[in-house]
């Protein structure tokens, strides 16, 4: 009898495609999920930070986002692969209004980001912080300020020292860059993969995305809170 049990489970396995040789095949290890938003202004080059990142290049042309665009890239870390998930809005206000409360959904990091030559897109980053507040993002959610375009030497209006203070000031690390010059695109995946690290060595909410399956929600203790100064 048990026998004839034991054919019946290999067979119900061999089947479904589990069995082959004899050796059971267990599903993938399930990746942590962690899901950054960048917001920011229309045109500070929010799809140009995210597109170098995850493609590894400048796109080879730009259009203004409409709603939410989305990419992601998987990395290890100490071991452990795990996602990156960049979402990267609208910043035109007409654009966006229909999917800012899934944007805010689930968040584990914020880029705030403005251009190095437009002194108004630095001073939009108030009304940003704000929204972020609006939506009830916890205040131990690490975020950080990205000054984009330092490339156009010539053209800068935001001085580093001004930008610094505002980062001081928020609590936030500053990182001046450039998505389109290939000798900064060190500098754009040392701002990322500092984020990954840190969500990495603080575990924050888990998201474990099996195969074929959506993505589930696991909670996991929150931490203490913590200065990412």
């Amino acid at each position: 009898m048990a026998s004839e049990m034991e054919s019946s489970l290999e067979a119900s396995l061999s089947s479904s495609g589990a069995v082959s040789g004899g050796s059971v095949f267990l599903p993938p290890a399930r990746s942590r999920i962690f899901k950054i938003i960048v917001i920011g202004d229309s045109n500070v080059g929010k799809t140009c930070l995210t597109y170098r990142f995850c493609a590894g290049r400048f796109p080879d042309r730009t259009e203004a986002t409409i709603g939410v665009d989305f990419r992601e890239r998987a990395v290890e870390i100490d071991g452990e692969r795990i996602k990156i998930q960049l979402w990267d809005t609208a910043g035109q206000e007409r654009f966006r209004k229909s999917m800012v409360q899934h944007y805010y959904r689930n968040v584990h990091a914020v880029v705030f980001v403005y251009d190095m030559t437009n002194m108004a897109s630095f001073h939009s980053l108030p009304s940003w912080i704000e929204e972020c507040k609006q939506h009830l993002l916890a205040s131990d959610i690490p975020r950080i300020l990205v000054g984009n375009k330092c490339d156009l030497r010539s053209a800068i209006q935001v001085p580093t020292d001004l930008a610094q203070k505002f980062a001081d000031t928020h609590s936030m690390p500053l990182f001046e860059t450039s998505a389109k010059n290939p000798n900064d695109n060190d500098h754009v995946e040392a701002i990322f993969m500092t984020l990954a690290h840190k969500l990495k060595s603080h575990k924050p909410l888990m998201l474990s995305q099996p195969p074929d399956n959506g993505i589930i929600l696991k909670p996991e203790p929150k931490p203490a809170m913590t200065c990412w100064c």
